[in-house]
């Protein structure tokens, strides 16, 4: 070790700078007054497609957002370069208040929940009459997650023309959920697309659906714009995942927005709070004020019971109510 004596000089000793930098730590973080606004279209490894007016920008989440994040749909603000050229990127500094969040978990053991899509208003759920056989059980998850987010939903019926869509309809006729029943001629025609379309004017959709139901091929039909579509194994009689990610995608003339996710088999509701649930039954709303606290509605105590036996709702809307919520406590394959 050097020794430097008594009275050393500041020659004799080595000054290390401060390899964190010399200006003070602060937590006043820069407002960007100057940010533009943008919408997410898709999210590619960490990598965000963003629109910025016409153009669609790189950007890369900003370290002073923290563990925020942005997912499809969100309006975020945007600084750095915006010009969209190539080897470009940008920085979304931060991700506006959202009016809707579609939610779902990987399974119904998974405490982790995953925002799907933001600012969502509608959910369509589709689903083939056959080739795969219809799942009620994720159509009726899906059904609990869009009530809990706040979405109204619209069931897509696809391959009418090798089933009938009568019963599986019925099931679903008291909770008046809207519907329309494609056949494969029609999609191809364009005529289905046509109809399905007026359900998504000046709407932001999310398109979800179990793999192989035609989802992707119906989004090309409304979009006028291919994604890559996959067939159902005849063996196993499951699709094939053919959109791995996300992607929202305007309808002609700026009439709206479609959102495909990439398909699913299972849709965990880990994360979904029985409460709000009742919220999109608003003729059954009035009747839980005497239920006791707590009341999953469907117990003894409920008070549901009563009010549908006064005359003051439906009995099948309490029957489908239940047949929601219980979803959420048994798994897919039960």
């Amino acid at each position: 070790m050097r020794r430097y004596g008594k009275n050393p000089d500041e020659d004799d000793i080595r000054v290390r700078p401060n390899r964190k930098g010399n200006r003070p730590r602060t937590n006043i973080r820069p407002k960007h007054e100057d940010a533009a606004e943008g919408f997410v279209l898709t999210v590619d490894r960490g990598r965000l497609h963003v629109l910025v007016e016409d153009r669609t920008i790189i950007a890369m989440k900003a370290r002073e957002l923290g563990r925020k994040g942005a997912v499809v749909g969100d309006r975020v603000a945007v600084v750095g370069d915006l010009s969209g050229a190539k080897d470009t990127l940008a920085r979304i500094v931060r991700v506006e208040e959202r009016s809707s969040v579609l939610r779902r978990t990987a399974d119904d053991d998974d405490p982790f929940e995953r925002v799907v899509v933001a600012n969502a208003d509608q959910l369509a759920i589709v689903t083939a009459l056959a080739d795969p056989e219809p799942r009620p059980r994720l159509i009726d998850r899906c059904l609990v997650a869009a009530y809990d987010a706040g979405l109204e939903p619209l069931l897509v019926l696809t391959k009418s023309d090798l089933a009938s869509p009568d019963k599986l309809l019925e099931s679903y006729g008291a909770l008046g959920v809207p519907h329309v029943v494609t056949s494969r001629e029609e999609l191809a025609s364009g005529g289905a697309a046509d109809r399905v379309r007026e359900r998504l004017t000046d709407r932001v959709t999310a398109f979800v659906g179990h793999s192989g139901v035609g989802k992707t091929t119906l989004v090309n039909a409304l979009v006028e714009r291919q994604r890559a579509t996959g067939h159902v194994n005849a063996v196993t009689g499951r699709g094939r995942h053919t959109t791995t990610s996300a992607l929202a995608l305007p309808l002609p003339g700026d009439s709206g927005w479609v959102i495909d996710t990439p398909g699913v088999r299972s849709f965990g509701l880990h994360h979904v709070d029985p409460s709000r649930v009742i919220l999109a039954f608003p003729d059954l709303v009035p009747g839980t004020e005497d239920c006791p606290r707590a009341c999953s509605h469907d117990e003894p105590d409920c008070a549901l019971d009563q009010w549908v036996e006064d005359g003051h709702a439906d009995p099948q809307r309490l029957y489908s109510l239940r047949r929601l919520l219980a979803t959420r406590e048994r798994r897919e394959g039960d």
